[in-house]
C-alpha cells in the first residue's frame, strides 16, 4: 500500500492493509499486492451479498426454475432444476453470480438444503398429475454439500418428509465432489442409490476426468457439458464427444446433452448416440407452472405430429 494516499487515518490503513494481504495471498506464495480502491469496492460488493443472501433465505428470494430434457424420441422425460435468486434491484440472478460468495461462507450448506426440499416437494406435486407423474427432476448438488457426513440422511429425510418417489430424483454431483476422498463418496453414492434415486456425473469432461476412477462409481448418467455441444461443427466428427458417448454406453450409463441450441447440435449429438437433450433448442428455464403449461402445449404438437 502506499501512504498517505490510500488513507489518513491508522484504521483506514490498517483496513487497506489487511485487504492488499488478503489480495497477496490469494494469488500465491511470494508476492506483493498495493492497495488500489476497486479492492475496496470488491470487498464491500462481496459484504453486500453475504448480507444478501442470508436475507433471501429468510425472506423467500431463492426460487427453482425448470429446463425440460428429453429423449432420443423427442420425448419430454423430466427437467434440471436450476437455482436463482430474485435480487432486489437486479431481477432475477443464476448461480455464478453469488455461488461463490455460498461457498465461502457456508450458506451453501442452507441453500442446497432448501434446493432440494423444493424439488422433493415439486416432484411430489407431479406425481399428482397423468401430464407429470412420469418426469424425472435432477438437482446439482455442490461439492461442498456433497461431502458432508450426514448428506445421505438429509436426502433421505427430504425424500421421506415429502413422499416424493426416490426413482424420480436424480442427484447430479460435479467432479470435484468426488476428488476429496474417493472412497468415501463412492460409499455415499452407494447408499444413494440404495435409496432408490438415480446419480448422474455433471459438466463430464472439463475435470479431470479419470477412466480408472469412473469404473468404479455407481452413475447412472454422464452430462456432457455445454461447452462441448457448442464446439460441434457440421459435417465434421466430433471424436471427442462420439467417445464420451461411446464410454459411458460402455459403462451402462445414459448420455445427455446439456446446452442444446441448434438443430444441428441436436441432430449431431442424435448421429452420435447420445440418449438425452437439453437446451434453448427447446425452452429457457421455466417456473413449475410454466413448466407444466409447456409440456401439455408440447405433447399436444406432439401427438399432432405423430397423427400426420
Amino acid at each position: 500500500m502506499l501512504f498517505p494516499q490510500v488513507g489518513t487515518t491508522a484504521i483506514d490503513i490498517l483496513r487497506h492493509a489487511d485487504i492488499a494481504l488478503y489480495q497477496a495471498k490469494s494469488q500465491g506464495r511470494n508476492t506483493i499486492a498495493f492497495f488500489l480502491p476497486s479492492m475496496q469496492a470488491k470487498v464491500d460488493d462481496h459484504l453486500e451479498a453475504q448480507r444478501g443472501l442470508r436475507q433471501a433465505l429468510d425472506r423467500g428470494d431463492l426460487m427453482l426454475l425448470f429446463q425440460p430434457q428429453l429423449n432420443r424420441a423427442a420425448q419430454v422425460v423430466g427437467a434440471e432444476a436450476l437455482l436463482r435468486w430474485r435480487q432486489p434491484g437486479k431481477g432475477v440472478v443464476g448461480p455464478a453470480d453469488f455461488i461463490t460468495v455460498a461457498e465461502e461462507t457456508g450458506l451453501i450448506h442452507s441453500i442446497g438444503q432448501w434446493a432440494l426440499a423444493e424439488a422433493c416437494d415439486r416432484l411430489k406435486d407431479w406425481e399428482g398429475a397423468a401430464l407429470t407423474a412420469s418426469l424425472c427432476l435432477s438437482v446439482n448438488v455442490s461439492s461442498w454439500q456433497f461431502v458432508r457426513d450426514d448428506f445421505v440422511r438429509q436426502v433421505e429425510r427430504h425424500l421421506a418428509r415429502s413422499g416424493a418417489r426416490p426413482a424420480r430424483l436424480v442427484l447430479e454431483i460435479t467432479e470435484s465432489a468426488l476428488f476429496y476422498d474417493i472412497e468415501d463418496a463412492i460409499q455415499k453414492m452407494r447408499a444413494l442409490r440404495a435409496l432408490g434415486l438415480r446419480l448422474s456425473m455433471d459438466d463430464f469432461g472439463t475435470g479431470f476426468s479419470s477412466l480408472s476412477y469412473l469404473k468404479k462409481l455407481p452413475l447412472d448418467e454422464l452430462k456432457i457439458d455445454s461447452s462441448f455441444v457448442h464446439t460441434i461443427v457440421p459435417g465434421t466428427p466430433d471424436v471427442f464427444l462420439t467417445s464420451i458417448i461411446a464410454i459411458g454406453h460402455a459403462m451402462d450409463m445414459t448420455v445427455v446433452g446439456e446446452g442444446v441450441e441448434t438443430d444441428v447440435q441436436r441432430d449431431a449429438l442424435v448421429a452420435m448416440g447420445c440418449d438425452g437433450f437439453q437446451g434453448y433448442l427447446w425452452s429457457v428455464p421455466l417456473t413449475a407452472d410454466e413448466l407444466v403449461e409447456w409440456v401439455a402445449t408440447y405433447e399436444n404438437n406432439f401427438t399432432r405430429t405423430l397423427q400426420k
